[in-house]
């Protein structure tokens, strides 16, 4: 994930990042954003544990793991689409794209 956050590590912790990560109810990602680490390990990793909504035209074959706070969506009818189940989600919450 660096080449999205080189400064990731420096954020964590901060004021800054805490609040997002308070106020997030749900992600939208692409799919070439997904696969630039191991979904697998999104798991109690990905600062945002919360519903993801990946917009693909081909889901993975195998999906990652989720658990009872991070779960895995792909949507395939589109960025509207996804952010419409992304809001859904996320309730009174931030939708994180």
């Amino acid at each position: 994930m660096s080449r999205l956050f080189p400064d990731l590590a420096d954020l964590q912790g901060t004021d800054y990042m805490n609040a997002a990560v308070d106020q997030t109810g749900a992600v939208v990602m692409g799919r070439r954003t997904f696969e630039m680490g191991d979904p697998d390990s999104f798991v109690g990793n990905y600062e945002f544990q919360v519903p993801i909504f990946v917009v693909t035209h081909h889901p993975p074959a195998v999906p990652p793991k989720p658990d009872e706070h991070l779960t895995f969506a792909f949507v395939t009818e589109g960025v509207e689409a996804a952010i419409e189940q992304a809001k859904a989600a996320a309730a009174d919450k931030v939708v994180q794209v």
